[in-house]
């Protein structure tokens, strides 16, 4: 349905701009003001920010419904108008971008709240309550950027909010900035972040240097806006190889930032940043934009099947890649971290295949499970820390902790260590059980979220793409596998610990939003039932081709389709996958109980930190060290940029250009000219001249001086011969 006109559309659309100026209000409210708020007073005005944008988003949501789902166009300012480039800061209002908008202000209202209490703790930990109030203005600018980026009418202005989003990810990753590592180490995962994004911006821009080359001249009038739909309506009539290229390079950007092979590696570092910072990258904002950018340009991806099956290929692997590496980490925000890259990988697959609606739907399930995952994980931190910080007061568990730490029998403390945790579900009931409802749904497990929308892909790849359907199908198992080891590390068993010993379940402000995250996990997967398939009808109103092929296919599924078909669920694929996760976990439960269990008659020394470290060895190591990507960057680009830079900064620039070119030819070539004209010159001839014209004038007066006798006769005699002199002439004149 073609977009209309804000004002003749009716509804709520003209409130669209506020989505973005309540998040711009709260924090320069914080800015302004924050310095005489209390910290409950700043997190509150922060979370109120944000809770008005998602209330906006639910009026827009309403206001489409009332028009049947037909979006608008809602103008706000002329931007940029450049000879044949005419811009408009101008907002869309449709299915697409209301589902996006929902999800960043409602999940990312519920971390705002969850981090009133967590950052707390966090700043108090890290030494410097001072930086409380930034962390919220930082956090809105991020809802703030990220509406800009989903609200967006047209690629420049989507550009826009792409890049505040990496800003705000570089200044949230980068938060505690003198931590880590030698006091530098989370500066560098920052800048790691910001620079890999760069990587991938320079594909977008490339992209839309292209589409403005061969799409303007295409554009009625022509006048080019970038807006999406002068780019749908223009492309069929550009040259494949074109579209082609624009979309290869759409999907650099996509792969920086949604965190694809090969640029994934700035998403495990992000962790540097506190827990509510990497909630919200991972669930709500910054790492679903890539997937956001295809479902947004489903018109030009459609017209080129070759880009449609990169986009799916880097999506498979890097799901199954991601997946067997975060098999064997330890650090509880590790493995979610990677978790996210995997379930990324489905969604880029999704959208890369046509089965835009699967992977926005798996899009929109991932934002509540991934979201409760990682608040949950904080919780678990932080609860780890309260225990620390009870057995740094007593003596007895404080010595008891030292000792076991010598004899090998538990690990340095870390409470984002999962070798250092074990029996917190009776520590920490509320949290056990969010957790657990988070992992189930992210095991695909029935009837979590997570089953609905990650089997509707897989649908979807049996029958576009087996290729990618086996690689998506093997992460899902690997996916269920290290769930299942990580709430089996954390919450099952003796405590391996002391501060696990003492932990202690959090205050309500940061479980509550965990229990409605968990609900949302829960029953969020009903948004797309079969039969009913909501969801599906819901974005059909914005991307026509693949959500009518899919409504179709569901129709046909649920009155004529075969037996594995039930209501647009393919009964087969749904069993096989529950069939593997349930074997997966059946699987990490067997190895993380009764295989522990029996790696304890060992001595302490001796003892694996993992069982999987036994069973398989060297396959373990290259898992837990990631497969060595970042080793194999450091050496194939690190290292040899380092060493250009390096080469660059001492022989060419020092050595040669300081050293030769400036002090010997510049510089050398100046003082030898300058001694040419301040000796031969200036001294020889300038000089010369002058001193010969005194040299004369001195000779001159000399002999002049001779006449100056100082005798009476002599100047009588002088002037008589004068007069006779003059007479001379004046007689000779005369005649």
């Amino acid at each position: 349905m073609l977009l209309s006109e804000a004002t003749n559309a009716g509804g709520n659309f003209s409130l669209v701009p506020l989505v973005v100026f309540f998040p711009l209000i709260g924090l320069l409210l914080n800015i302004i003001f924050g310095g005489r708020l209390g910290e409950k007073a700043i997190g509150w005005l922060a979370s109120l920010a944000s809770g008005l944008a998602f209330g906006v988003a639910v009026l827009l949501g309403i206001s489409l419904i009332g028009s049947h789902g037909a979006g608008v166009t809602v103008p706000f300012l002329d931007w940029i108008t450049i000879g044949s480039l005419h811009l408009q800061w101008a907002f869309r209002v449709d299915t697409l971008s209301v589902t996006m908008m929902l999800v960043v202000g409602g999940v990312g209202t519920l971390i705002h709240i969850y981090a009133i209490g967590y950052m707390h703790e966090d700043v108090r930990h890290n030494g410097d309550p001072g930086r409380y109030r930034r962390f919220f203005v930082f956090f809105n600018l991020f809802i703030a950027a990220m509406m800009v980026l989903v609200s967006a009418d047209n690629y420049l202005m989507l550009f826009v909010g792409w890049e505040g989003v990496g800003l705000c990810s570089y200044l949230l990753i980068g938060f505690w900035y003198d931590k880590g590592k030698d006091g530098i180490g989370n500066a560098i995962a920052g800048k790691k972040a910001f620079i890999t994004n760069r990587i991938g911006d320079f594909g977008f821009l490339v992209a839309s240097f292209l589409m403005f080359k061969f799409f303007q001249p295409l554009a009625e009038g022509g006048v080019f806006s970038f807006d999406f739909d002068s780019v749908a309506a223009i492309a069929p009539k550009v040259a494949s190889p074109v579209i082609l290229a624009i979309t290869l390079f759409m999907l650099l950007g996509v792969a920086g930032k949604s965190a694809q092979l090969p640029l994934f590696v700035w998403l495990p570092d992000a962790m540097a940043g506190p827990t509510p910072v990497s909630a919200l990258i991972h669930a709500a904002t910054m790492v679903t934009a890539g997937v956001y950018l295809v479902a947004r340009s489903f018109a030009i991806y459609s017209l080129v099947p070759a880009a449609q099956n990169w986009v799916a290929i880097v999506g498979g692997v890097t799901a199954l890649f991601a997946a067997t590496i975060a098999v064997a980490q330890f650090d509880i925000k590790k493995v979610l971290a990677y978790s996210t890259i995997s379930q990324l990988g489905f969604m880029v697959a999704a959208v890369g295949m046509g089965a835009f609606v699967a992977g926005m739907f798996h899009l929109v399930t991932h934002a509540f499970f991934k979201a409760l995952l990682f608040l949950s994980a904080g919780s678990v931190i932080q609860g780890m820390e309260h225990g620390h910080h009870a057995v740094e007061h007593d003596p007895l568990l404080r010595r008891k902790m030292k000792q076991n730490e010598r004899l090998g029998s538990t690990h340095h403390f870390d409470p984002q260590d999962m070798r250092n945790m074990g029996g917190l579900r009776h520590r920490m009931k509320t949290t056990y059980w969010v957790y657990l409802a988070g992992a189930l749904a992210l095991a695909g497990i029935v009837p979590w979220a997570g089953f609905w929308s990650k089997d509707e892909i897989l649908a979807e790849a049996l029958h576009l793409n087996p290729a990618v359907y086996w690689l998506l199908t093997i992460a899902a198992f690997f996916t269920a596998f290290y769930m299942g080891r990580q709430v089996i590390m954390v919450f099952f068993g003796e405590p391996r610990s002391e501060p696990a010993a003492q932990a202690h379940e959090n205050p309500p402000i940061m479980t509550v939003p965990l229990v409605i995250l968990a609900l949302l996990s829960t029953f969020g997967g009903f948004l797309n039932l079969p039969f009913i398939h909501t969801f599906t009808h819901w974005i059909e109103y914005t991307i026509h081709p693949a959500a009518e092929a899919a409504e179709a296919g569901a129709e046909a599924a649920a009155h004529a389709g075969p037996w594995y078909m039930w209501g647009g669920l393919n009964l087969i694929v749904a069993g096989l996958s529950t069939l593997l996760a349930l074997i997966a976990i059946a699987l990490a439960w067997m190895i993380y109980t009764r295989r522990v269990e029996a790696l304890k008659s060992l001595p302490a020394a001796r003892r694996p930190d993992d069982p999987l470290r036994s069973m398989l060895g060297p396959v373990f190591t290259g898992m837990e060290h990631k497969w060595w990507v970042d080793e194999l960057y450091e050496f194939l680009i690190i290292k040899p940029y380092v060493a250009i830079s390096r080469f660059l900064a001492e022989v060419i620039d020092w050595k040669f250009w300081h050293d030769f070119f400036h002090d010997t030819i510049i510089a050398g070539g100046y003082r030898g000219l300058a001694w040419i004209f301040a000796n031969p010159i200036d001294l020889g001839v300038i000089d010369g001249i002058a001193n010969g014209l005194a040299e004369g004038v001195r000779g001159l007066a000399a002999q002049a001086r001779r006449i100056q006798t100082g005798f009476v006769r002599n100047y009588a005699l002088s002037v008589f011969v004068g007069v006779v002199l003059i007479i001379s002439y004046l007689v000779f004149q005369l005649r």
